[in-house]
């Protein structure tokens, strides 16, 4: 290649983009609507997430390394919150790019509080989510000038992550903040996260969508056994809570809940694995679980 065609192509660009934002604005739903599968749970609750996970869009120019964070918790300290506000601290070190979500609806003090963990030197992007719930389109220039006066942004970008609107946008963007580098994963593959992990989110995922407003948050899931048998993958996991009644309504009536939230979570498994899996799952109570640093540590938060 002549010097001149190496100067007219792109050099390829490649860096990591950490997604943050107060609770229930999107995040989980805006990083698998932008990788384009399913890898970080999602539900109507808050603190769904739990964990740091990254999803990993590979384009002909980029890669983009998505890190999905935490909600971070402004209001309720516990071992498990201080945890999790933890993960979303460090998940901004070593980051290139910065996409901090806010629902366009409405800016609060949490969200705030948010933007001001974000170093000054980083580029940041502002994602005003859900504008398909926005009724006027004029309602969004008022939020728009809001949140310019926050900070120094370098772009803000409305969207919908739900209905994927303006995601190439906002696409765009991130990419031309990225550093030149060549890509840090495969082309296929699309999160840093193992399938047992996967697994266990996704039971996790259907507890939160299927159970009141008390029992998902005193649920943990390990995976016991994970084994391959050639297409067939064969899990055993186990789903921890506090008291025995929590078990009890986990179970529901002759155990049809969890029958069905074990279907549901096979499903989705099946589905990003392209294979067939059979899963075992139990419930056992472990007093205290979310309360103790040595337990959360062994759980792996």
């Amino acid at each position: 290649m002549s010097d001149a065609n190496a100067a007219a192509t792109p050099a390829f660009r490649c860096g990591h983009v950490a997604i943050v934002g107060r609770p229930s604005v999107g995040k989980s739903t805006l990083l698998n609507a932008l990788v384009g599968e399913k890898i970080s749970i999602t539900s109507k609750k808050p603190q769904t997430t739990r964990h740091r996970i990254a999803g990993i869009l590979t384009r002909d120019h980029a890669q983009f390394v998505f890190v999905d964070t935490p909600g971070f918790q402004t209001r309720h300290r516990s071992p498990m919150n201080d945890r999790l506000n933890r993960t979303v601290r460090d998940s901004l070190g070593g980051v290139d790019v910065v996409v901090w979500v806010v629902d366009a609806g409405r800016i609060v003090e949490a969200d705030r509080a948010v933007l001001e963990l974000v170093p000054r030197g980083l580029p940041v992007v502002a994602a005003l989510n859900k504008i398909d719930l926005v009724g006027e389109k004029s309602a969004l220039l008022p939020r728009l000038a809001e949140v310019a006066a926050l900070r120094d942004f370098a772009a803000l970008v409305p969207v919908s992550a739900e209905r994927g609107t303006d995601l190439d946008t906002l696409e765009g963007v991130i990419a031309g903040l990225l550093p030149e580098s060549p890509p840090l994963y495969p082309v296929d593959d699309v999160t840093d996260r193992d399938e047992r992990f996967l697994a266990a989110e996704f039971i996790r995922e259907k507890i939160f969508r299927q159970l009141g407003d008390e029992v998902p948050y005193a649920t943990t899931v390990t995976i016991e056994r994970f084994v391959h048998e050639g297409e067939l993958r064969r899990i055993d996991a186990t789903v921890l809570v506090d008291k025995a009644s929590q078990r009890a309504i986990l179970l529901g009536e002759g155990g049809t809940r969890m029958k069905a939230i074990a279907s549901q979570a096979r499903a989705d498994m099946e589905r990003l694995f392209g294979g067939r899996v059979y899963l075992e799952v139990w419930i056992k109570v472990k007093r205290g679980w979310g309360d103790s640093d040595a337990a959360l540590a062994r759980l792996g938060y």
